[in-house]
């Protein structure tokens, strides 16, 4: 059992799937597969610099605002460092979220050079 199904009460199951940046832009954003990108970082946070196409749900808000969220396509969560989407991306699969992925932290999508909308 992992540390936060631990933390969470999970069931032990293996976590929402991680997915590296360069594989985020050639499957979703290149291969224009539909989805729903998630920023779960604070609206200062967001408003400093998102990834386009992702929509605002902080983290403290987001068992409030799932309903912002459909489940009939793959859920894809960001954070700053990969902490808070790790969270995030447990949340919603415990809610019933059948494809979640946790692309970590915008930190490292900007490292790698991937843009960033201002």
């Amino acid at each position: 059992m992992n540390f936060l199904n631990r933390m969470f009460g999970g069931s032990g199951e293996e976590g929402p799937a991680l997915v590296q940046p360069a594989d985020y832009k050639t499957r979703y954003l290149d291969g224009h597969k539909a989805h729903t990108l998630v920023d779960v970082r604070t609206a200062e946070e967001f408003a400093a610099g998102y990834i386009a196409g992702a929509i605002h749900v902080s983290l403290q808000e987001l068992p409030q605002k799932m309903n912002r969220i459909p489940k009939d396509k793959p859920v894809v969560v960001y954070c700053r460092s990969g902490n808070r989407s790790a969270f995030a991306a447990n949340l919603l699969r415990q809610a019933g979220y059948p494809e979640v992925y946790d692309l970590g932290g915008i930190i490292d999508w900007a490292r790698q050079g991937l843009p960033i909308v201002f």
